[in-house]
């Protein structure tokens, strides 16, 4: 088994939210990650770049001001494109404008290249326990 834990998080686009940034880097620092927070108003470039420096496993996308559509059409593309094509990929937040459907919002996100999709309030331990998950780490 890979004992790698590194993921790469940070915010992504124009959105400046850092608290919930800050938080997440803590529990999952906590939980046992190796975490490299690349902070807020992060590109698709930033996450594919900080993910190759440091072997990553994974990369969460956090996104609280309702763009992150926008912001993550042809990421996993430019991800496989960049030799990532095992990297695991992960957002949540609010991340499409106005109420909508969640299992319309998730799909089309899974459908964008990411292996697991986050509603608004979802608690951190969800991601802990799905990244021990998709790590194959027995807890």
């Amino acid at each position: 088994m890979d004992s790698n834990k590194t993921i790469v998080l940070g915010v992504i686009g124009a959105d400046c939210h850092a608290v919930g940034n800050k938080i997440l880097d803590y529990v999952l620092t906590e939980a046992g990650f190796d975490v490299v927070n690349i902070g807020v108003l992060s590109s698709q470039e930033d996450f594919i770049n900080a993910a190759i420096e440091t072997n990553a496993r994974a990369i969460l996308v956090s996104s609280l001001y309702g763009h992150g559509e926008m912001d993550c059409i042809g990421f996993r593309q430019k991800c496989d494109e960049a030799g990532l094509t095992d990297i695991i990929m992960y957002i949540g937040g609010n991340i499409v404008v106005g109420r909508q459907e969640w299992k319309d919002v998730e799909r089309r996100f899974l459908n964008m290249g990411f292996n697991r999709v986050f509603p608004p309030g979802t608690d951190a331990k969800e991601a802990i326990i799905n990244l021990n998950k998709d790590f194959g780490i027995k807890c």
